[in-house]
């Protein structure tokens, strides 16, 4: 459901965890993130603007979160330019400190997917360690899958491949619950794809480990270990 208050808009739960977990359908679900900021590297003092997390079980969305965020900094005017997210809209906004509380019981425990993922890594550990928390699960990310399970891309940046899959517009690139779904249907491509083409039932976080750090020339052979052939 959406809240608004003045610039401020946030994409809230509608799923009950407990639910999940009596239903035995919670080790299933994998939490894809993303996340928009005013510089490249929270060691140069780069701050979140916004996060949102697309939980994904069984092939389905299951459900979202979103919000912006004040990151008490301001906002260079090139990255207002590539976002859309100006110092107006993030100054009624949580501070990051008390989204980032949401966002890390959100994703629980979860295991975690983004694409380039080594940035989200980033400013997902700084923020988590500001607030005194921090998580132990292995990030999956999109962008090292797609390089090795569709090598033939022009790129694989997230619009490139969103177009050359055919997959679902989810809306303006470079907001992060529209990077966040397009990235989650990417997920769900990649784990279709290699079910198809090495016929398995299923596609686990452990593989997809194993995956993003095999050359894609062994791509096949990866596979094969993880199956135990």
């Amino acid at each position: 459901m959406f809240g608004v208050l003045k610039d401020y808009v946030v994409f809230r739960p509608t799923w009950k965890k407990h639910n999940l977990r009596q239903e035995g359908d919670y080790v299933n679900i994998r939490a894809v993130i993303d996340f928009e900021t005013t510089g490249l590297s929270p060691g140069m003092g780069a701050r979140p603007t916004e996060i949102a997390i697309v939980l994904v079980d069984s092939g389905t969305i299951i459900d979202r979160y979103q919000s912006l965020m004040n990151p008490g900094v301001p906002i260079p005017y090139d990255i207002q330019r590539l976002t859309g997210i100006t110092d107006k809209m993030v100054k009624a906004a949580p501070s990051v400190e008390s989204v980032m509380r949401e966002a890390e019981e959100f994703v629980d425990q979860h295991p975690l997917v983004a694409h380039n993922a080594a940035f989200d890594r980033k400013f997902w550990d700084t923020e988590l360690h500001r607030i005194h928390r921090q998580h132990h699960q292995g990030f999956i990310c999109s962008m090292l899958l797609a390089r090795r399970i569709f090598p033939e891309a022009p790129n694989h940046k997230l619009g490139t491949l969103v177009q050359s899959l055919g997959l679902p517009a989810t809306g303006r690139f470079h907001r992060a619950l529209a990077d966040a779904e397009a990235t989650a249907y990417l997920l769900l491509r990649i784990e279709s794809e290699l079910m198809h083409r090495f016929h398995l039932s299923a596609v686990s976080h452990e593989l997809l480990l194993s995956i993003q750090k095999a050359h894609r020339s062994k791509l096949a052979s990866c596979v094969r270990q993880y199956q135990g052939l």
